[in-house]
């Protein structure tokens, strides 16, 4: 399993309006294709103005194919459309677990 990791830095006081689109038009899409939703989280302490997410993967091509999947989705597509202005940068990071890990 691997887990990514999104961090959206967002112009100040869009954090709701985000949230608001997200939920309405793309978390139901997101959910259908990504499949294994970890988190969806915003800061309250240090960087603020941020949404992080964690998708959970049974591997870098299983995560490869849902992708391709979303990118080639009208409805989310269009929810992009809507977030895009909001959102001053992105990072991705792969997480990869620990054996000890209680998420494998």
């Amino acid at each position: 399993m691997i887990v990514e990791e999104r961090i959206y830095r967002l112009h100040a006081k869009k954090v709701a309006e985000f949230l608001r689109i997200y939920e309405e038009h793309g978390f139901a899409v997101h959910s259908k294709i990504l499949g294994n939703l970890i988190g969806y989280f915003t800061t309250d302490v240090g960087h603020l103005n941020q949404v992080v997410h964690l998708w959970g993967f049974k591997s870098h091509d299983d995560r490869a194919r849902r992708r391709a999947r979303l990118l080639k989705n009208k409805e989310w597509n269009a929810c992009a459309e809507m977030l895009v202005p909001l959102i001053i940068s992105q990072e991705n990071r792969i997480l990869v677990p620990t054996r000890f890990s209680p998420i494998r």
